[in-house]
């Protein structure tokens, strides 16, 4: 190989007297993918953050094309060629295409005006060199997370980034949009950028990555060649320990139906829904990404209006006219997009928690502030969130403790119907394990449990039974002892109803 273009050596970096690195060493070479790989928590975003000059390391060195360097700010690092695309796009949605590759750095003539027809063009130029199909005076408000990524990356060429970080970009995107990013990847690492993949899908950086770094609990594990290791063992180096099984589904005996659709129709989202949700079942609603299952998730929970259809809990029939009615009536709902649409970032890890059930701490118009913070510690110990103290932002921890804080808000709502809407998505090999354990809990205890998910061995590891969906129809309806990918995908994907 050649000469490194970039060597962490002995990375140490605390907040707050807690260790999020710890000796942590990394190296990358020109024209590699090198894909970093931990569990949430484990300090890879800290880890990026200092490569990106966010942070500083309390001690340690970095060495960029040979030369020890100081990252002060991202300014300089974007100077030095390091560019960066995170999980959830950053695009100013408001500007166009060509705005948003050169925002900050726009071409101008003489007397500082801008030259728009020569930055349309380099935009252009940009776009076709990556095979994208992009419109550059397009509004980034109208594109698909897979679109803005692309014109993310485009950015990173237009400032001739020689290391760019792609955290966790495949999460929202589709399987054919999927194979158009690793098709780019491919194509800048033919041409000489040295790109690090963080990833917590292991199959992509067995199709993807060169080599890979394993972080753990902020310390350094390993580093090895793809070809080297395997899933178990990429899994044990993570998790410091085997991980016999990702799916502890305990066999629960069914009990009665508790949730009952019948026809249930919204315009121009979904048609015609009928099924049925038993005491102590966990099912499993799969399909593709659009296909109509979060709209439906959405409509039980009276989040959107229907137009058609009957919703019955406990063979009555009942009306939801907006989320808090649906808690009243027993139902709970984690939704896909846990920092929009689950938690209130800024806010604390307690107040979170306690948001749904403010009501029951409140006396005479006061609030009992004890009472509150004693149910918001009982919940996150129940879900082992891992975190400073209940005073945290919510915003400061990881995705993987995110999720648990969302899940300790709804169980402590006590639900007897929870709706799940991809419960695991951007979280480690370890938490998907204690998510699924505390799914299998929930239902072994009665809890009757609906879980959208776009994984299919997750719907196939937890699911009694699974519905399929494609747009906005069910097609599919298979038992867990029938079920199979390749069942579920041609109901995913072909027009024939199986139900």
């Amino acid at each position: 190989m050649t000469d490194h273009i970039l060597l962490m050596s002995n990375i140490s970096k605390s907040f707050a007297g807690v260790h999020a690195l710890r000796g942590v060493s990394f190296d990358l070479y020109p024209g590699e993918v090198h894909a970093l790989l931990g569990e949430n928590g484990a300090g890879k975003s800290t880890l990026i953050k200092i490569i990106t000059g966010v942070h500083q390391p309390d001690s340690g060195e970095i060495t960029l094309n040979g030369q020890q360097i100081h990252l002060a700010n991202p300014l300089e690092s974007r100077q030095l060629g390091i560019a960066a695309i995170y999980q959830e796009p950053s695009l100013f949605p408001d500007l166009d295409i060509a705005e948003n590759i050169f925002v900050g750095r726009q071409p101008t003539r003489a007397g500082g005006q801008v030259a728009w027809s020569d930055m349309y063009r380099e935009a252009s130029k940009l776009l076709d060199s990556l095979g994208v199909h992009l419109e550059p005076r397009t509004k980034a408000r109208h594109l698909s997370v897979a679109q803005q990524q692309m014109v993310e990356i485009a950015r990173a060429l237009s400032v001739q980034a020689k290391i760019l970080i792609m955290d966790e970009p495949t999460s929202s995107l589709t399987l054919a949009e999927v194979d158009d990013l690793f098709r780019i990847v491919r194509q800048l690492r033919q041409a000489g950028t040295a790109i690090v993949f963080i990833s917590h899908r292991l199959e992509e950086l067995f199709e993807l990555a060169d080599r890979v770094t394993v972080l753990r609990d902020g310390a350094y594990v390993d580093t090895k060649l793809i070809s080297a290791v395997t899933t178990d063992s990429l899994i044990q180096m993570m998790v410091g320990r085997q991980l016999a099984d990702l799916f502890p589904k305990l066999a629960v005996e069914a009990g009665e139906v508790v949730l009952q659709v019948e026809g249930l129709s919204r315009d121009g989202a979904f048609q015609d829904v009928s099924f049925e949700l038993h005491r102590g079942e966990i099912l499993g609603m799969a399909g593709l990404v659009g296909a109509g299952r979060t709209d439906v998730a959405r409509a039980i929970f009276g989040v959107d209006a229907i137009s058609g259809g009957t919703i019955k809990i406990n063979g009555q029939p009942v009306t939801i006219t907006g989320p808090q009615k649906a808690m009243q009536l027993g139902l709970a709902y984690v939704p896909e997009d846990r920092q929009h649409h689950g938690l209130i970032l800024p806010m604390r890890i307690s107040y979170n928690i306690t948001l749904p059930i403010l009501s029951e701490f409140a006396k005479q118009g006061w609030l009992d502030t004890d009472q509150e913070q004693q149910s918001a510690a009982a919940s996150a110990t129940q879900m082992e969130v891992k975190a400073a103290g209940l005073w945290q932002r919510v915003r400061e921890l990881s995705g993987g403790n995110q999720q648990k804080v969302v899940l300790a808000k709804w169980l402590a709502t006590k639900p007897r119907i929870l709706i799940l809407d991809e419960p695991t998505r951007g979280i480690d090999v370890g938490t998907k394990a204690a998510v699924h354990g505390l799914m299998s809990e929930l239902a072994a205890q009665g809890m009757a449990i609906l879980m959208i998910s776009s994984e299919l061995p997750e719907i196939l590891g937890m699911s009694d039974r699974i519905l399929v969906m494609r747009e906005g129809r069910l097609t599919g309806h298979f038992s867990r002892a029938e079920a199979t990918q390749e069942k579920i995908m041609l109901a995913a994907t072909q027009a024939v109803e199986q139900v």
